[in-house]
């Protein structure tokens, strides 16, 4: 593969400026603010500060987690829309925050510092017990709901060029380097199991990468990129008439969602754990991917989305 004549290109500086701005602020639904309980309830008196990353699936299940923690007692501090899955877990581990929403394969890769590679069978287990081990952090039991990376494309051209999984992808563009370009968030662009471990895996090269914020990369597929980073369950892939590639190797990791809190929160707040238990298993596929889209498709916030959800499931009143 010809690496040397590759280049980034970093589009949308002002969006990227003001998405820093917002992440420093908080996020549309209270992101800098604190909610407080009802002082009654089995986490009466306690003070929690729940994180989020700065996608919208992770933003929505960190207020599902605050709004059910107030509901229980809790006072609440939202730091919601943390930049960087290094950042948010580095926020856990230094005290600044109490929990955040994590993935499995994010946990393998990026926290524990394995390869993509020799992925153990019952992955949430492997991070569960090393994290457990190594760095005194939880992981409660997982949603049963899965998110992981995929490359996404129109459909149309999908049809136009038999596309159907990565394996057509990596052939088409080595055939047709031209219409190779990729659109990408920098955090994709820069991890092992991202766009650096699935050209490798593949061997192939996407001819030039566009990076992108992760928000914007939905709307410019078939316009900047020919290819895009999406996630499994954002429902911009429906809306934006978009074909998710399926990866027939088997290069992505599992990306179970599971929340994370360090061993001294949980010892001193039990009922975490039991709060949470039937919140993240009635998290299916289909239950986030709908809450994704009245955020992102509707316009909605991520804490109304929260509030109305866990009152139709009956968690809260």
């Amino acid at each position: 593969m010809k690496t040397a004549h590759r280049k980034t290109k970093t589009l949308a500086a002002f969006a990227a400026i003001l998405g820093l701005t917002l992440t420093a602020c908080g996020n549309g639904s209270g992101g800098g603010g604190g909610g407080g309980g009802d002082g009654d309830g089995p986490l009466a008196g306690a003070q929690l500060a729940v994180g989020s990353k700065e996608f919208t699936e992770s933003k929505i299940l960190g207020q599902i987690t605050a709004v059910a923690l107030e509901d229980a007692g809790a006072d609440v501090t939202e730091k919601m829309g943390i930049s960087g899955s290094a950042t948010v877990r580095e926020a856990l581990e230094s005290d600044e925050i109490d929990m955040y929403w994590d993935y499995t394969g994010t946990g393998w890769v990026n926290i524990l510092g394995n390869t993509t590679e020799n992925v153990p069978d019952d992955l949430y287990k492997a991070v569960k017990e090393a994290d457990a081990q190594k760095n005194n952090i939880v992981w409660l039991e997982p949603a049963p709901f899965e998110n992981t990376y995929r490359i996404a494309v129109q459909e149309e051209f999908a049809q136009q060029n038999d596309l159907a999984n990565m394996s057509d992808a990596a052939e088409f563009i080595q055939d047709n380097p031209n219409e190779g370009a990729v659109c990408a968030a920098s955090e994709f662009i820069n991890r092992d199991d991202g766009l650096p471990g699935l050209e490798k895996f593949y061997n192939f090269e996407f001819s030039r990468v566009v990076e992108l914020d992760l928000n914007l990369i939905y709307t410019q597929i078939g316009k900047e990129c020919n290819f895009g980073e999406v996630f499994s369950t954002d429902a911009r892939i429906a809306s934006n008439n978009l074909t998710v590639l399926e990866d027939d190797k088997g290069f992505f990791v599992e990306y179970q969602g599971a929340l994370t809190l360090r061993q001294e929160t949980l010892k001193k707040h039990p009922a975490i754990e039991e709060i949470m238990a039937p919140i993240s298993a009635a998290l299916t596929d289909e239950v986030i991917t709908e809450l994704n889209g009245k955020v992102d498709t509707e316009g909605q916030l991520e804490r109304d989305v929260a509030e109305e959800w866990l009152q139709s499931e009956g968690f809260i009143e």
